[in-house]
């Protein structure tokens, strides 16, 4: 059995139905999805996802990209992203190996590798796939392996953890996780612009604010967040609104005029028409939707 067909087995066999599992090892999901499903709308968090069965394709604004089993993506700041799988079956279900980024590990390994800092100045996008090695691979399925050793947990998988994080600052988005933590980079610059409008979406801003948060100029705001996330502070920050309402409307059971004024709308048409472009329909259709068949929309 290849690495790829034993990660996946893995999986499968701690995934009894559709859906994302958190396990017991932190930071660490699994997920099974057993048809495509329809574009869903989510925030993504910093994380690494191997794909061990199935495909997905992950779109940020015009940018799709797309990864099975063999690839990995990466994602390095808190990013409003169109994620879908697009191929899976009953009999070969999508199955996703999910390890979230723990920062402050990444920062340490940082400190104690200090070669390890890119010297490039140009921003990187905060998304990217690469191929997997097989030395990020054997980390991953021996991490995986854990879930049949609770025991065995507390004290191996904190070892494989810096190990899969070693792996990836050797790997094809290295560059990405180096400028995402050095000091004073273009794309840790960004990444404070992005967690000051994360922290403040619902009320108005403007630019020059971000920018002072950020530590760049208006200038500078504008071309590299554009550079980095395929998109304007502006757009972002209504993204992050939308997807808010969204989440108050079917986890809340709240009423559309009350989620938009709660995410910042002062105009319900506004809303509505800006929630109907993002999400292919109104909010009352598209919740009803999302009721109706919830695994068919699930997060993968």
């Amino acid at each position: 059995m290849d690495k790829i067909a034993k990660l996946a087995e893995l999986i499968a066999q701690n995934t009894e139905s559709d859906g994302v599992l958190e396990t017991a090892i932190p930071r660490l999901s699994v997920i099974r999805i057993s048809k495509p499903t329809e574009p869903l709308h989510a925030i993504h968090q910093p994380s690494v996802c191997i794909i061990a069965q199935g495909a997905k394709q992950v779109m940020l604004s015009d940018q799709i990209f797309r990864y099975s089993p063999g690839r990995y993506l990466v994602v390095s700041a808190d990013m409003p992203v169109t994620g879908q799988v697009i191929e899976a079956s009953e009999d070969k279900p999508y199955l996703c190996f999910r390890l979230d980024l723990d920062m402050k590990l990444l920062s340490d390994m940082l400190v104690e590798m200090p070669h390890a800092f890119g010297s490039s100045a140009s921003p990187c996008k905060c998304v990217g796939v690469c191929e997997t090695t097989q030395e990020f691979l054997d980390a991953a399925i021996r991490m995986a392996q854990l879930l049949d050793r609770p025991d065995e947990i507390a004290f191996l998988a904190p070892l494989i953890e810096r190990e899969l994080m070693f792996r990836m600052l050797r790997g094809g988005q290295a560059e990405m996780i180096r400028q995402m933590l050095a000091p004073e980079s273009r794309l840790q610059q960004v990444n404070r612009a992005i967690a000051w409008i994360r922290q403040n979406f619902a009320a108005p801003f403007s630019i020059e604010q971000v920018a002072t948060e950020a530590r760049m100029s208006t200038s500078s705001l504008h071309q590299h967040f554009r550079e980095v996330t395929a998109m304007s502070p502006l757009q972002y920050q209504k993204q992050l609104r939308l997807q808010e309402a969204r989440r108050l409307i079917l986890g809340n059971a709240m009423d559309a005029a009350t989620a938009a004024h709660s995410v910042g709308y002062d105009s319900p048409s506004q809303f509505s028409r800006e929630y109907r472009r993002l999400f292919g329909a109104p909010p009352i259709k598209d919740i009803a939707r999302l009721r109706s068949e919830p695994a068919h929309y699930a997060q993968a």
